[in-house]
Protein backbone atom coordinates (compact mmCIF):
# COMPACT_ATOMS: atom_id res chain seq x y z
CA UNK A 1 0.00 0.00 0.00
CA UNK A 2 2.76 2.12 0.56
CA UNK A 3 4.26 2.13 -2.93
CA UNK A 4 0.53 2.94 -4.35
CA UNK A 5 0.13 6.22 -2.30
CA UNK A 6 3.71 7.29 -2.82
CA UNK A 7 3.45 6.88 -6.40
CA UNK A 8 0.31 9.13 -6.32
CA UNK A 9 2.42 11.36 -4.01
CA UNK A 10 5.28 11.79 -5.83
CA UNK A 11 4.76 10.26 -9.43
CA UNK A 12 4.38 14.32 -10.58
CA UNK A 13 7.81 15.37 -9.43
CA UNK A 14 9.47 14.93 -13.40
CA UNK A 15 6.53 16.35 -15.02
CA UNK A 16 7.32 20.25 -15.91
CA UNK A 17 3.63 22.17 -16.36
CA UNK A 18 5.62 25.22 -17.89
CA UNK A 19 8.49 25.30 -20.03
CA UNK A 20 11.66 26.32 -18.04
CA UNK A 21 9.62 26.66 -14.84
CA UNK A 22 11.55 23.98 -13.21
CA UNK A 23 15.46 24.83 -14.66
CA UNK A 24 17.04 25.95 -12.02
CA UNK A 25 16.85 21.89 -10.78
CA UNK A 26 19.73 21.06 -13.27
CA UNK A 27 21.89 23.74 -11.51
CA UNK A 28 23.93 23.62 -8.68
CA UNK A 29 22.46 21.68 -5.80
CA UNK A 30 25.00 20.43 -3.81
CA UNK A 31 27.95 21.42 -1.75
CA UNK A 32 30.32 23.34 -3.32
CA UNK A 33 33.95 22.35 -4.13
CA UNK A 34 35.17 24.70 -1.50
CA UNK A 35 32.86 23.35 1.21
CA UNK A 36 34.55 19.95 0.34
CA UNK A 37 37.69 20.58 -0.08
CA UNK A 38 40.25 19.01 2.42
CA UNK A 39 42.82 21.72 2.27
CA UNK A 40 41.81 22.81 5.60
CA UNK A 41 42.35 18.85 6.90
CA UNK A 42 45.40 18.44 5.24
CA UNK A 43 47.27 21.43 6.23
CA UNK A 44 47.34 19.52 9.85
CA UNK A 45 51.07 19.16 10.91
CA UNK A 46 51.67 15.59 9.39
CA UNK A 47 52.77 12.58 11.92
CA UNK A 48 53.50 9.85 9.33
CA UNK A 49 53.37 6.64 10.83
CA UNK A 50 54.08 2.80 9.41
CA UNK A 51 50.81 1.19 9.47
CA UNK A 52 52.68 -2.02 10.86
CA UNK A 53 54.31 -1.26 13.50
CA UNK A 54 51.12 0.66 15.17
CA UNK A 55 48.93 -2.68 13.91
CA UNK A 56 51.74 -4.88 15.90
CA UNK A 57 52.18 -2.16 19.08
CA UNK A 58 47.93 -2.50 19.58
CA UNK A 59 47.79 -5.87 19.27
CA UNK A 60 51.02 -6.66 21.95
CA UNK A 61 49.05 -3.73 24.67
CA UNK A 62 45.93 -5.64 23.85
CA UNK A 63 47.05 -9.23 24.75
CA UNK A 64 48.56 -8.05 27.53
CA UNK A 65 45.62 -6.24 29.04
CA UNK A 66 46.59 -2.84 28.45
CA UNK A 67 44.37 0.17 27.35
CA UNK A 68 45.41 1.27 23.43
CA UNK A 69 45.66 5.68 23.27
CA UNK A 70 43.46 7.33 21.61
CA UNK A 71 46.20 9.03 19.89
CA UNK A 72 47.50 5.70 18.72
CA UNK A 73 44.42 4.57 16.64
CA UNK A 74 44.07 8.47 15.88
CA UNK A 75 47.39 7.93 13.95
CA UNK A 76 46.52 4.98 12.58
CA UNK A 77 43.15 6.50 11.32
CA UNK A 78 45.69 9.59 9.90
CA UNK A 79 48.11 6.74 8.10
CA UNK A 80 45.32 4.98 5.97
CA UNK A 81 46.76 5.21 2.24
CA UNK A 82 44.52 2.17 0.54
CA UNK A 83 40.91 0.41 0.12
CA UNK A 84 42.59 -2.63 2.22
CA UNK A 85 43.88 -0.45 5.25
CA UNK A 86 40.44 1.19 5.70
CA UNK A 87 39.54 -2.50 6.12
CA UNK A 88 42.27 -2.67 9.04
CA UNK A 89 41.52 0.37 10.92
CA UNK A 90 37.19 -1.17 11.00
CA UNK A 91 38.84 -3.64 13.04
CA UNK A 92 40.88 -1.89 14.93
CA UNK A 93 38.18 0.99 15.63
CA UNK A 94 35.97 -1.78 16.97
CA UNK A 95 38.65 -3.01 19.27
CA UNK A 96 39.33 0.43 20.44
CA UNK A 97 35.57 0.57 21.11
CA UNK A 98 35.62 -2.14 23.33
CA UNK A 99 38.49 -1.39 25.22
CA UNK A 100 38.61 0.44 28.68
CA UNK A 101 39.64 3.99 26.80
CA UNK A 102 36.25 3.45 24.48
CA UNK A 103 34.94 6.62 25.57
CA UNK A 104 38.01 8.90 24.43
CA UNK A 105 37.78 7.84 20.44
CA UNK A 106 38.47 11.58 19.65
CA UNK A 107 36.51 13.73 17.23
CA UNK A 108 39.16 13.93 14.56
CA UNK A 109 39.26 10.62 14.26
CA UNK A 110 35.80 9.91 13.60
CA UNK A 111 36.46 13.16 11.39
CA UNK A 112 39.21 11.42 9.33
CA UNK A 113 37.74 8.18 9.27
CA UNK A 114 34.62 9.50 7.05
CA UNK A 115 37.38 11.51 5.09
CA UNK A 116 39.54 8.56 4.43
CA UNK A 117 36.34 6.44 3.22
CA UNK A 118 35.35 8.97 0.95
CA UNK A 119 38.87 9.13 -0.55
CA UNK A 120 39.68 5.32 -0.73
CA UNK A 121 35.99 4.58 -1.43
CA UNK A 122 34.94 2.84 0.93
CA UNK A 123 31.87 5.02 1.66
CA UNK A 124 29.74 1.54 2.66
CA UNK A 125 32.58 1.52 5.33
CA UNK A 126 31.97 4.59 6.57
CA UNK A 127 27.82 3.90 6.73
CA UNK A 128 28.41 0.59 8.39
CA UNK A 129 30.06 1.92 10.95
CA UNK A 130 27.49 4.13 11.26
CA UNK A 131 25.17 2.58 11.49
CA UNK A 132 26.51 0.51 14.07
CA UNK A 133 27.65 3.36 15.87
CA UNK A 134 27.43 1.50 19.26
CA UNK A 135 29.76 -1.01 17.92
CA UNK A 136 32.29 1.58 16.66
CA UNK A 137 32.01 4.94 18.61
CA UNK A 138 30.80 6.72 15.53
CA UNK A 139 29.20 10.11 16.36
CA UNK A 140 30.50 12.89 13.58
CA UNK A 141 29.80 16.18 14.04
CA UNK A 142 27.10 18.04 11.98
CA UNK A 143 29.81 19.33 8.97
CA UNK A 144 31.28 15.81 8.58
CA UNK A 145 27.46 13.98 8.11
CA UNK A 146 27.20 16.75 5.29
CA UNK A 147 30.28 15.51 3.62
CA UNK A 148 28.81 12.20 3.74
CA UNK A 149 25.34 13.16 3.16
CA UNK A 150 26.60 14.98 -0.21
CA UNK A 151 28.61 12.29 -1.77
CA UNK A 152 25.73 9.55 -1.36
CA UNK A 153 23.56 12.53 -3.24
CA UNK A 154 26.55 13.34 -5.69
CA UNK A 155 26.48 9.54 -6.91
CA UNK A 156 22.22 9.94 -7.53
CA UNK A 157 22.36 7.40 -4.21
CA UNK A 158 19.12 8.34 -2.54
CA UNK A 159 18.44 5.47 -0.53
CA UNK A 160 22.01 5.62 0.58
CA UNK A 161 22.06 9.35 1.62
CA UNK A 162 18.98 8.94 3.71
CA UNK A 163 20.38 6.30 5.74
CA UNK A 164 23.16 8.76 6.89
CA UNK A 165 19.79 11.38 7.58
CA UNK A 166 18.44 8.63 9.67
CA UNK A 167 21.78 8.87 12.15
CA UNK A 168 21.51 12.64 11.86
CA UNK A 169 17.97 12.38 13.04
CA UNK A 170 18.73 9.72 15.96
CA UNK A 171 21.36 12.18 17.12
CA UNK A 172 19.30 15.13 16.76
CA UNK A 173 21.83 16.75 14.53
CA UNK A 174 19.81 18.80 12.43
CA UNK A 175 21.78 22.38 14.06
CA UNK A 176 22.82 23.76 10.85
CA UNK A 177 21.01 24.98 7.75
CA UNK A 178 23.22 23.12 5.14
CA UNK A 179 22.18 19.93 6.97
CA UNK A 180 18.44 20.70 7.10
CA UNK A 181 18.44 21.29 3.40
CA UNK A 182 21.02 18.43 2.32
CA UNK A 183 18.49 16.15 4.67
CA UNK A 184 15.69 17.29 3.01
CA UNK A 185 17.26 17.22 -0.38
CA UNK A 186 18.17 13.16 -0.01
CA UNK A 187 14.84 12.64 1.67
CA UNK A 188 12.27 14.25 -1.07
CA UNK A 189 15.10 12.92 -3.52
CA UNK A 190 14.46 9.73 -2.40
CA UNK A 191 10.71 9.60 -2.27
CA UNK A 192 10.52 10.75 -5.66
CA UNK A 193 11.55 7.27 -6.68
CA UNK A 194 8.63 5.43 -5.41
CA UNK A 195 10.03 3.20 -3.07
CA UNK A 196 8.62 0.32 -1.17
CA UNK A 197 8.58 0.82 2.18
CA UNK A 198 8.60 -1.09 4.71
CA UNK A 199 7.46 -0.13 8.30
CA UNK A 200 10.72 0.35 9.37
CA UNK A 201 11.54 2.74 6.54
CA UNK A 202 8.40 4.71 7.06
CA UNK A 203 9.09 5.58 10.56
CA UNK A 204 12.82 6.68 9.77
CA UNK A 205 11.64 8.63 6.83
CA UNK A 206 8.94 10.34 8.76
CA UNK A 207 10.71 11.29 11.65
CA UNK A 208 13.54 12.49 9.73
CA UNK A 209 11.09 14.57 7.38
CA UNK A 210 9.39 15.82 10.85
CA UNK A 211 12.61 17.04 12.62
CA UNK A 212 14.23 18.50 9.85
CA UNK A 213 11.21 20.41 8.90
CA UNK A 214 10.62 21.99 12.27
CA UNK A 215 13.89 23.40 12.05
CA UNK A 216 12.70 25.29 8.68
CA UNK A 217 9.93 28.09 9.26
CA UNK A 218 8.68 27.97 5.67
CA UNK A 219 6.77 25.45 2.50
CA UNK A 220 9.37 23.53 2.43
CA UNK A 221 9.46 22.90 6.15
CA UNK A 222 5.76 22.47 6.62
CA UNK A 223 5.79 20.78 4.20
CA UNK A 224 8.07 18.12 5.40
CA UNK A 225 5.99 18.09 8.52
CA UNK A 226 2.98 17.59 6.86
CA UNK A 227 4.19 14.61 5.46
CA UNK A 228 6.36 13.20 8.72
CA UNK A 229 3.53 12.77 10.46
CA UNK A 230 1.47 11.41 7.82
CA UNK A 231 3.66 8.73 7.71
CA UNK A 232 4.36 8.22 11.14
CA UNK A 233 0.62 8.38 11.90
CA UNK A 234 0.58 5.63 9.27
CA UNK A 235 2.63 3.62 11.25
CA UNK A 236 0.58 4.41 14.15
CA UNK A 237 -2.63 3.47 12.85
CA UNK A 238 -0.86 0.09 11.33
CA UNK A 239 1.10 -0.87 14.31
CA UNK A 240 0.13 0.53 17.40
CA UNK A 241 1.78 4.03 19.00
CA UNK A 242 4.76 1.72 20.64
CA UNK A 243 5.68 0.91 17.06
CA UNK A 244 6.43 4.96 16.38
CA UNK A 245 8.41 5.95 18.92
CA UNK A 246 10.77 2.95 18.99
CA UNK A 247 14.78 4.06 18.79
CA UNK A 248 13.06 7.47 17.85
CA UNK A 249 13.25 10.80 19.23
CA UNK A 250 9.94 10.87 19.52
CA UNK A 251 6.56 12.01 21.31
CA UNK A 252 5.02 9.17 22.86
CA UNK A 253 1.43 10.61 23.07
CA UNK A 254 -0.89 9.13 20.42
CA UNK A 255 -2.40 11.72 17.40
CA UNK A 256 0.25 11.44 14.84
CA UNK A 257 -2.69 12.50 12.39
CA UNK A 258 -3.89 14.82 13.96
CA UNK A 259 -0.72 16.58 14.20
CA UNK A 260 -0.40 16.13 10.59
CA UNK A 261 -4.10 18.09 10.63
CA UNK A 262 -2.51 20.65 12.82
CA UNK A 263 0.37 21.67 10.23
CA UNK A 264 -2.51 22.50 7.97
CA UNK A 265 -4.50 24.33 10.34
CA UNK A 266 -1.43 26.52 10.99
CA UNK A 267 -0.83 26.70 7.27
CA UNK A 268 -4.71 28.44 6.61
CA UNK A 269 -4.55 30.75 9.59
CA UNK A 270 -0.62 31.74 8.38
CA UNK A 271 -0.91 35.48 7.13
CA UNK A 272 2.14 34.96 5.42
CA UNK A 273 3.50 33.43 2.08
CA UNK A 274 3.82 29.70 3.36
CA UNK A 275 1.99 27.07 1.84
CA UNK A 276 1.63 23.51 1.82
CA UNK A 277 2.92 21.36 -1.37
CA UNK A 278 -0.16 19.23 -3.11
CA UNK A 279 1.62 16.01 -3.20
CA UNK A 280 2.12 16.01 0.54
CA UNK A 281 -1.73 16.85 0.58
CA UNK A 282 -2.60 13.85 -1.56
CA UNK A 283 -0.73 11.72 0.19
CA UNK A 284 -2.47 12.17 3.57
CA UNK A 285 -5.97 12.42 1.60
CA UNK A 286 -4.82 9.41 0.23
CA UNK A 287 -4.40 7.83 3.37
CA UNK A 288 -6.90 8.98 5.30
CA UNK A 289 -8.82 7.29 2.92
CA UNK A 290 -7.09 4.21 2.67
CA UNK A 291 -7.13 3.43 6.29
CA UNK A 292 -10.75 4.60 6.51
CA UNK A 293 -11.72 1.70 4.03
CA UNK A 294 -9.16 -0.96 5.74
CA UNK A 295 -11.11 0.10 9.16
CA UNK A 296 -14.69 -0.30 7.69
CA UNK A 297 -13.51 -3.86 5.98
CA UNK A 298 -12.51 -4.95 9.89
CA UNK A 299 -15.58 -3.76 11.37
CA UNK A 300 -17.58 -5.72 9.07
CA UNK A 301 -15.44 -9.06 9.14
CA UNK A 302 -16.91 -11.87 10.74
CA UNK A 303 -13.77 -14.14 11.01
CA UNK A 304 -12.57 -12.93 14.50
CA UNK A 305 -14.63 -12.33 17.65
CA UNK A 306 -15.26 -8.06 18.25
CA UNK A 307 -13.63 -9.13 21.73
CA UNK A 308 -10.98 -10.87 20.62
CA UNK A 309 -9.47 -7.83 17.97
CA UNK A 310 -9.75 -5.56 21.12
CA UNK A 311 -7.54 -7.51 23.24
CA UNK A 312 -5.04 -6.54 20.48
CA UNK A 313 -5.17 -3.44 20.55
CA UNK A 314 -3.90 -1.01 23.00
CA UNK A 315 -6.94 1.23 24.34
CA UNK A 316 -5.06 4.21 23.10
CA UNK A 317 -4.09 3.06 19.65
CA UNK A 318 -8.34 1.67 19.00
CA UNK A 319 -9.34 5.47 20.67
CA UNK A 320 -6.77 6.54 17.54
CA UNK A 321 -8.28 4.83 14.87
CA UNK A 322 -11.96 5.50 16.11
CA UNK A 323 -11.08 8.76 14.98
CA UNK A 324 -10.74 8.18 11.32
CA UNK A 325 -13.95 9.13 10.08
CA UNK A 326 -13.19 12.70 11.99
CA UNK A 327 -9.97 13.24 10.65
CA UNK A 328 -11.21 12.89 7.31
CA UNK A 329 -13.69 15.32 7.67
CA UNK A 330 -11.72 17.75 9.03
CA UNK A 331 -8.95 17.32 6.16
CA UNK A 332 -11.88 18.04 3.61
CA UNK A 333 -12.85 21.28 5.33
CA UNK A 334 -8.98 21.89 5.71
CA UNK A 335 -7.90 21.24 2.33
CA UNK A 336 -10.75 23.46 1.41
CA UNK A 337 -9.47 26.93 3.52
CA UNK A 338 -6.35 26.01 2.11
CA UNK A 339 -7.26 26.27 -1.43
CA UNK A 340 -9.76 28.70 -0.89
CA UNK A 341 -6.66 30.95 0.63
CA UNK A 342 -3.94 30.26 -1.85
CA UNK A 343 -2.23 28.13 0.35
CA UNK A 344 -1.71 25.40 -1.84
CA UNK A 345 1.48 25.01 -3.97
CA UNK A 346 1.46 22.56 -7.29
CA UNK A 347 5.23 22.31 -7.53
CA UNK A 348 6.07 18.97 -6.22
CA UNK A 349 8.26 18.44 -2.62
CA UNK A 350 11.51 17.75 -4.19
CA UNK A 351 10.50 20.73 -6.60
CA UNK A 352 10.49 22.94 -3.57
CA UNK A 353 13.21 21.29 -1.80
CA UNK A 354 15.73 22.33 -5.06
CA UNK A 355 14.34 25.47 -5.17
CA UNK A 356 15.21 25.70 -1.65
CA UNK A 357 18.66 24.70 -2.39
CA UNK A 358 19.19 27.35 -4.86
CA UNK A 359 18.46 30.28 -2.58
CA UNK A 360 19.71 29.17 0.66
CA UNK A 361 22.32 26.65 0.54
CA UNK A 362 25.41 28.74 -0.90
CA UNK A 363 25.23 31.40 1.80
CA UNK A 364 24.98 29.12 4.08
CA UNK A 365 28.17 27.05 3.44
CA UNK A 366 30.14 30.05 4.93
CA UNK A 367 29.21 30.55 8.50
CA UNK A 368 30.04 26.46 8.43
CA UNK A 369 33.48 26.48 6.83
CA UNK A 370 34.32 29.52 9.19
CA UNK A 371 33.26 27.31 12.09
CA UNK A 372 34.83 24.32 10.71
CA UNK A 373 38.65 25.82 10.55
CA UNK A 374 37.76 27.41 13.86
CA UNK A 375 37.29 23.60 14.75
CA UNK A 376 39.85 22.29 12.89
CA UNK A 377 42.49 24.55 15.09
CA UNK A 378 40.84 23.16 17.94
CA UNK A 379 41.45 19.63 17.08
CA UNK A 380 45.31 20.06 16.25
CA UNK A 381 45.60 22.59 19.62
CA UNK A 382 44.42 19.00 21.51
CA UNK A 383 46.48 16.68 19.28
CA UNK A 384 49.84 18.51 20.02
CA UNK A 385 48.69 18.63 23.53
CA UNK A 386 48.61 14.93 23.90
CA UNK A 387 51.66 14.32 21.67
CA UNK A 388 53.67 16.27 23.97
CA UNK A 389 52.30 14.52 27.11
CA UNK A 390 52.82 11.67 25.16
CA UNK A 391 56.46 12.42 24.96
CA UNK A 392 56.38 13.07 28.36
CA UNK A 393 55.49 10.06 29.88
CA UNK A 394 57.86 8.46 27.59
CA UNK A 395 60.59 10.36 29.37
CA UNK A 396 59.16 9.69 32.46
CA UNK A 397 59.19 6.00 32.11
CA UNK A 398 62.57 5.69 30.57
CA UNK A 399 64.02 7.79 33.40
CA UNK A 400 62.37 5.22 35.86
CA UNK A 401 63.84 2.08 33.76
CA UNK A 402 67.31 3.88 34.08
CA UNK A 403 66.52 5.01 38.01
CA UNK A 404 65.78 0.89 38.04
CA UNK A 405 68.97 -0.29 36.08
CA UNK A 406 71.15 1.84 38.09
CA UNK A 407 70.04 1.07 41.40
CA UNK A 408 70.10 -2.83 40.25
CA UNK A 409 73.51 -2.41 39.12
CA UNK A 410 74.31 -1.35 42.72
CA UNK A 411 72.97 -2.99 44.24
CA UNK A 412 75.47 -5.93 42.43
CA UNK A 413 78.83 -4.08 43.13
Amino acid sequence: MAASVLQRCFGGVKVIHKPGSHSFIARRCLLSAAYTDATIWEAREKDPQNLASLASLMDKTYERNFPVSSLTISRFVDNISSREEVDQAEYYLYKFRHSPNCWYLRDWTVHSWVRQCLRYGARDKALHTLKNRVQFGMFPDDFTFNLLIDSFIKDKDFKGACSVVEEVMLQESFDLLTTQILSLYALSSYLATKPDLNVSEERALGAALLIAGLKQDNSVGLSAQLLGYALLGKVEMSNGIHAVFKSMPLMWTPGYLGRALSVMERAAADPGDSKLSKDALDYLEGLLHNLSSASDSDSSGEDEPEEEKKKEVDEDDLAEREKLPVYAGKFKELSGQLQSRGKVDPSPLKVLVSSHVQQSLASAEGPDMEQYQRKVEEWEAERQQLIRREKEMKKKVEEERQARQAAKEAAQA
